[in-house]
């Protein structure tokens, strides 16, 4: 590489062993034979109509209680990781009255439902799992599996009592304000009429499992199901493996995303012919997951926990040198790559700052590489050269979740994995027996969906349910022509109402569980504060909502990242290649100043004690 005296970028970087210009016209062709241009009408729901079973609960009978008519000081919905923390967090700020109410019949969320073989996180469990220093946990394994993540779920709702006022297998109706009496009023569909002072909204978004709209799916006549529901009864086994009820059956499995990396390599023991229909490959980095003692890092200093959680979000955000890496994975070893460009030595040689467009060119060439060393994994690990090739992900590293497994690339070379190239045509239909994708019929005995959960709906379809808030507007109008909000936290005209979880105008994390701590320790405080200073109602006010989703819409990131994922192959991240603006990013438009950016704003509002942007009102005023 030329060090010195060059006039362009591209002396610069005259001796790169590839072709940039080739790599990017076939990023742009393999992106546009993906297109859809239905996006998110090429899935189906499973929560009502004629495909709801495949949404049902496979894991507890229904039950059958008495309606509950009470009183407590707040309700929160949803019993995943988000109202576990809302609730573990407002217990340490005092209150005693909280109820959760949740579809499933236990706590978990994702990893109550999600219960495949092979199941794992992906974020480093010391980083993702929460509380454990409240807990004085250590996770067995480096990368948990699930069973470990649900009996912590189950840990955390025991050791904060959680469980005294929780209502399981309920759906919650509808929540509606009441401004005589200010407090909240929620039906159930068990015929629960309960009031709270304060809501809790924690309706996490891998919940709702989704189906791709092929023509004839209700035609199969073998077995099928989604993977978050998983038919233990069908394949036999568990989390662990031992699948003998797939011995002698033909199975698909439809996605390759980041839970089918987890599902082919379990299955691929198992079924007598494993058919695996991709239409965009995952990139897939060394994992390495191994057991960890307690010594794995020291639990015995105080904070260690939030100290590894930041250092981690520093090192994706490239906020840190490189020895200052203490978690030292696939996530902060590839993110630096592209995100800490070498600028200062490519101004030096070029003796002047680089142009934005320099830049763009820099940051696509160190992507490049990183894509590159993906690529040759794959044909290092995976034998037949045309198998390799279609596994190849042809895209910017950050257009899709990066995956990272040690077994599934590897899972392609036995005799009885097929894979099944449906980029250019999709699965073309089903049969009474199987699928056509390329014109080839594909016959099987059982279909596995791992095709994601419902992403780019309304927040209340999310919810299931409907919001009124003063003066009997929902939340549906209220933010009809997009979400409005004070930190993701609030909204106007929905009083004494939070919202937590990765929804729009909060930010964009790979380790989701630590913007949830954050922002349940946000409502610590505000909980906190209000019962020192005996305020009974708070909302945000017009203006300061305004305020906040002007920069959501107008910050200088927005139109970057518009740019950036406009460009990628399609999926979630930028509408199934259908997103023109912020706000159809991601589901909605997110903070683009970055996680720790974020969590920043929320600790100077806190630490500044003013409640800006708040209204608040004292008990028995009208």
């Amino acid at each position: 590489m030329i060090e010195a005296g060059c006039s362009t970028i591209w002396e610069y970087f005259s001796d790169l062993d590839f072709d940039p210009g080739a790599l990017k016209k076939r990023y742009e062709q393999e992106r546009d034979r993906r297109i859809q241009p239905s996006a998110n009408r090429h899935y189906v729901p499973t929560r009502h109509g004629k495909f709801a079973n495949f949404g049902k609960d496979p894991w507890a009978p229904d039950i059958t209680r008495a309606p509950v008519h009470d009183h407590v000081q707040v309700i929160v919905a949803g019993g995943g990781f988000g109202g576990l923390l809302a609730g573990a967090r407002l217990r340490e700020a005092g209150l005693t009255e909280i109820r959760i109410i949740e579809d499933g019949a236990d706590f978990g969320g994702t990893w109550y439902w999600n219960r495949y073989p092979g199941l794992m996180c992906d974020i480093e469990a010391h980083v993702y799992l929460p509380l454990l220093e409240e807990l004085n946990y250590a996770p067995r394994h480096r990368y948990s599996y699930g069973p470990e993540i649900f009996e912590h779920c189950q840990r955390i709702g025991r050791h904060y009592g959680l469980y005294d006022k929780a209502l399981f297998q309920t759906a919650i109706r509808e929540m509606r304000w009441q401004e005589d009496a200010q407090r909240w009023v929620v039906e159930t569909d068990r015929g629960d009429r309960i009031t709270a002072d304060f809501v809790v909204l924690a309706c996490g978004r891998q919940a709702l499992p989704k189906l791709p709209s092929i023509p004839g799916i209700d035609l199969f006549e073998g077995h099928a199901f989604h993977s978050s529901r998983w038919d233990y009864s069908y394949t036999g086994g568990d989390n662990s493996g031992g699948l003998t009820g797939l011995s002698g059956k033909r199975v698909a499995v439809v996605g390759t995303g980041a839970t089918a990396i987890q599902i082919v390599p379990a299955v691929a023991k198992w079924a007598k012919e494993l058919y695996v229909f991709q239409r965009t490959p995952s990139t897939v980095g060394q994992r390495d997951n191994c057991e960890t003692g307690p010594d794995w890092t020291d639990m015995t200093r105080p904070g260690w926990q939030k100290a590894r959680r930041y250092n981690f979000q520093r090192m994706l955000q490239g906020l840190l040198p490189a020895e200052e890496d203490i978690v030292r994975d696939g996530w902060t070893r590839s993110f630096p790559q592209v995100l800490r460009l070498p600028e200062a030595p490519v101004s030096n040689a070029l003796g002047r700052p680089l142009s934005r467009e320099e830049r763009e060119t820099l940051a696509e060439i160190c992507d490049y590489r990183l894509m590159n060393a993906l690529r040759e994994r794959v044909e290092t690990i995976v034998a037949d050269p045309e198998v390799a090739e279609t596994l190849k992900p042809y895209y910017r590293w950050l257009c899709k979740r990066p995956c990272f497994h040690d077994d599934y690339l590897a899972s392609f070379n036995l005799p009885n994995v097929h894979l099944v190239d449906a980029s250019r045509t999709g699965i073309e239909r089903f049969t009474p027996h199987g699928m056509v994708a390329g014109g080839k019929a594909h016959d099987v005995d059982c279909v596995i969906f791992a095709t994601g959960f419902e992403a780019g709906i309304s927040y209340t379809r999310l919810t299931g349910f409907e919001l009124w808030g003063r003066g009997g507007i929902s939340l549906s109008e209220h933010w009809a022509d997009g979400v409005r909000s004070l930190h993701g936290l609030m909204t106007d005209r929905f009083p004494n109402c939070f919202v937590v979880g990765g929804n729009p105008h909060s930010v964009t994390v790979a380790n989701a569980v630590h913007l949830l701590d954050e922002q349940a320790m946000h409502l610590r405080y505000i909980f906190s504060e209000l019962k020192k200073r005996g305020i009974a109602t708070i909302e945000p006010s017009h203006g300061a909502v305004e305020e906040y989703t002007q920069l959501i819409r107008t910050a200088p990131e927005a139109e970057a990242q518009v740019q950036f994922f406009a460009k990628c192959t399609p999926g979630y991240f930028n509408g199934e290649g259908m997103a023109k603006r912020n706000d159809e990013l991601f589901g909605g438009a997110r903070y683009g100043a970055g996680a720790v950016a974020f969590f920043e704003m929320l600790e100077a509002w806190r630490a500044s004690g003013r409640f800006d942007g708040m209204e608040l009102q004292r008990a028995n005023v009208s």
